[in-house]
């Protein structure tokens, strides 16, 4: 089954712009909407700052109480945390083994590639239930 996401053109604009402007470290944030009929409605991000000491290039962190705050935050709007994004400077939008290793099932994954400051579309990922592999979600771009 292909899974979907949808995303407002402007959520998507915002999301290269942070990016774009990260580089050359790697940026996150969380992806915050709904799930409706097994597509994920991406309302909004909420860039979150990387908390990594070390190799910020190629890791990100999300610190725990901020992520706690987000999601106390999107459920008093009647919204969820959908799942996370971060970029992936001068290095495709795939997956690493490190990613995977941190995933959770569930959550939708979007990653950015930015090559030389300048990001690239976007692909976005879910973790399969036995953690083995991901899996490609479409992303759809509301105009």
């Amino acid at each position: 089954m292909m899974r979907r996401i949808r995303m407002p053109a402007g959520v998507i604009d915002a999301l290269l712009g942070y990016a774009g402007t990260g580089y050359p470290e790697e940026v996150c944030g969380v992806l915050v909407g709904q799930e409706d009929d097994g597509v994920r409605h991406i309302a909004r991000l909420a860039p979150v700052r990387n908390e990594r000491n070390d190799e910020r290039r190629r890791r990100y962190l999300i610190d725990a109480n901020a992520l706690r705050r987000i999601e106390a935050d999107v459920a008093a709007e009647g919204l969820d945390v959908i799942g996370f994004y971060h970029s992936h400077p001068d290095h495709p939008a795939i997956p690493s083994a490190f990613d995977r290793e941190h995933a959770w099932p569930w959550y939708s994954y979007v990653i950015v590639p930015v090559a030389r400051g300048r990001a690239g579309p976007p692909r976005a990922w879910r973790l399969q239930d036995d953690r083995g592999a991901f899996i490609e979600e479409t992303i759809s771009v509301d105009s």
